[in-house]
């Protein structure tokens, strides 16, 4: 079999079996896990022989003419180049660990058929997206991953928070849509095509004739699909669908389509140095900013929500100082390793019967309750600290010493001044993610009080696929040596200057936050439901942690509030209360968009039942006047009729005789 037709087969696997899910999820549910499970691993054994034959050479490409359009021709088009082939390897990873985690996780859902074959066309859509060598087509992956994140997220829709999650999803990437479908048409104008080879040979030649306005409007998209600043405000909220497919979304989906268009088109973007300057600000804002939420958070899924916001911000970074073979090295790194932290809390949530890791911490002796999950996660947040030997240190020094390169003027194949930005904030987030690493770390397992309850052990299915996804968190980052091969060459050795630098910076995070720890548990309070507001140390965050705990499973008979045993509140301070709620980015939303067309919707509800509908009323009205005056003159009496007759006789002849004497 050809690799092309190895290649077609790879998306094609996984949308069957989603089409035969939703057949015969109902009628046949014995059918239903094998139809989950067996189609991703086949697509995986698929990607991994397209890879090997692919091997880092010579791009694979072949087209056939979709339909015939006119000037602009639709062409069903693959363009697999190396980062593509290991891209897709790392999808079918991820999704297929994902659908044997949830025959685990959600065996007694009810809609568990339903999922599992949304899973799958959300498996297939990513590989469409990545395979895809024309734009067109690879616009009808990234719109499907859209409404499939909608249903995904909003799974448990009896709940008011996966109603509003979901939508708030949909609409916040469709607002980065509209400029990415223009932006799209305008570089297909210029190119006279939508294929990828096309495009990239037009930019070579200098024919894009407005790149910065293109690029511009392909990062509204970018942004808002990979939940990059200012559009990376939905994905926390999206926590509110279950754990695995947070896992799906953040490790080999949605959020890492933004991330790999930008890679495969990153010479439309060189060609503005504007618009590479833009894309290393929103970089370094998302990675910053997030950072200093995810420090901020109880939850311990938006916990790790923040942290892919703010190792997308990495990878961003990566691309804006034009290095594509680094941003896809560490994007390939975070997909294992956060696949894998977000598959362990789902068992640490599980075990526990909350997600608050205030109500955790409080909690004695729960890592020996989940000891797979336990050893696991520890490797996975030691790869997203960076620190060696894991993966995630490679990958982050090969994005900061391409920073270094750049800023330091060693390569130009980007602004100084991106280079600078990037390495500048890159290192401060090395601190923070390395503090929320520590603090998570410590007060989900670390905790000090009652006993942890004991659900019994978890499902072999939920567990064993942990230790697989140990695997290329533990050693994937020694694979920085041969993929440059399939990475333009590039070379992804850590440098010894950001290497010490940004190993010395996240050592420093680890310390200041088990310092902050060690201080707060001896503050710990224990306070009874209710109670909380009423305590003379109570504020905001108190009054919140109240809040949470009327939502989330008791421990007990008492609510445990984050103040004062939380070390991030003792290491923000005050900045505390506004990195919990996102620097009210939100609020600043609400007010600069949805009042506003909430205040002309109000508007035209006036108009349309005051004016427009009082013209109606009146329309209709006179005629019914008219109608009833007449009604009266038609009384049906002859001599009535007769009188008036005559009456009128009169008055005619009268009036005949005065026009006659005045003439």
């Amino acid at each position: 079999m050809t690799t092309t037709t190895l290649a077609v087969l790879v998306p094609l696997l996984p949308f069957l079996g989603a089409a035969a899910g939703l057949l015969l999820g109902r009628t046949s549910p014995g059918f239903v896990r094998p139809l989950a499970v067996l189609p991703p691993l086949a697509s995986l054994v698929l990607a991994v022989t397209v890879a090997v034959r692919q091997g880092g050479g010579q791009a694979i490409d072949a087209h056939t003419e979709l339909t015939p359009t006119g000037s602009v021709p639709i062409e069903l088009a693959l363009h697999i180049d190396g980062f593509a082939a290991l891209v897709a390897v790392l999808v079918g990873v991820v999704a297929t660990c994902v659908q044997i985690y949830s025959t685990g996780y959600l065996r007694d859902d009810p809609r568990y058929p339903s999922y599992a074959a949304l899973v799958s066309l959300f498996t297939s859509a990513m590989l469409l997206v990545v395979y895809s060598g024309d734009l067109m087509v690879l616009l009808v992956g990234w719109e499907i991953m859209g409404i499939c994140s909608y249903f995904l997220v909003g799974h448990y829709w009896e709940t008011s928070e996966a109603r509003a999650a979901s939508l708030k999803a949909f609409l916040v990437t469709k607002l980065g849509d509209v400029p990415f479908l223009i932006g799209l048409f305008a570089l297909a104008t210029d190119a006279g095509s939508f294929r990828i080879t096309s495009v990239l040979g037009t930019v070579a030649s200098g024919g894009l004739h407005h790149p910065t306005l293109v690029a511009l409007l392909l990062l509204a998209g970018v942004a808002g699909k990979s939940a990059l600043f200012p559009l990376h405000t939905w994905l926390p909220d999206a926590m509110a669908g279950p754990t695995p497919v947070s896992a799906l979304i953040h490790a080999a989906t949605m959020v890492a389509a933004g991330i790999y268009f930008v890679a495969r088109l990153l010479p439309v973007f060189q060609a503005s140095s504007a618009a590479m300057v833009v894309l290393a600000v929103m970089a370094g804002v998302t990675m910053a900013g997030s950072g200093l939420a995810a420090l901020a958070q109880d939850d311990i899924k938006r916990v790790l929500a923040y942290s892919t916001i703010g190792q997308l911000g990495y990878m961003a970074g990566a691309l804006a100082v034009g290095d594509r073979g680094a941003a896809v090295f560490h994007l390939l790194a975070h997909g294992a390793f956060k696949a894998l932290l977000f598959l362990a809390a789902g068992v640490v949530i599980h075990a526990s019967g909350t997600n608050s890791l205030a109500v955790m911490s409080r909690m004695k002796g729960l890592r020996n309750r989940v000891p797979d999950a336990y050893w696991t996660m520890t490797v996975a947040l030691l790869a997203l600290a960076a620190i060696p030997p894991f993966s995630g240190f490679f990958s982050k020094e090969a994005v900061l010493g391409a920073a270094e390169h750049v800023a330091t003027g060693h390569t130009e194949q980007a602004p100084g001044a991106a280079g600078w930005i990037v390495l500048i904030t890159g290192m401060v987030t090395a601190v923070l993610t390395a503090a929320y690493a520590t603090r998570l770390w410590l007060l989900a397992f670390h905790g000090q009080g009652t006993e942890a309850p004991d659900h019994g052990r978890q499902p072999v299915t939920m567990t064993a696929v942990l230790w697989v996804l140990a695997v290329p968190s533990l050693a994937f980052g020694l694979a920085y040596g041969p993929l440059p091969d399939w990475f333009d060459g590039r070379d992804l050795t850590p440098v010894l200057t950001t290497s010490v630098l940004g190993t010395g910076l996240a050592l420093v995070g680890v310390v200041i936050t088990y310092g902050a720890w060690r201080h707060t548990t001896a503050m710990a309070l224990r306070v009874p439901l209710g109670a909380v507001a009423a305590h003379p140390d109570a504020d905001a965050g108190l009054v919140e942690a109240e809040a949470i705990a009327s939502h989330e499973p008791a421990f007990g008979d008492v609510a445990y509030v984050p103040d004062p045993a939380d070390p991030g509140r003792l290491l923000l301070g005050p900045l505390h209360r506004h990195a919990a709620v996102g620097f009210h980015l939100d609020a600043v939303y609400h007010a600069l968009f949805v009042r506003p067309v909430q205040a002309g919707a109000q508007l035209v509800r006036f108009l349309d039942r005051e004016v427009v509908d009082t013209y109606v009323r009146g329309a209709g009205a006179l005629p019914r006047w008219l109608g009833a005056a007449v009604r009266r003159a038609q009384t049906g009496n002859v001599q009535t009729y007769v009188s008036a007759l005559l009456a009128g006789t009169v008055v005619l002849v009268v009036a005949a005789v005065l026009v006659a004497t005045g003439a």
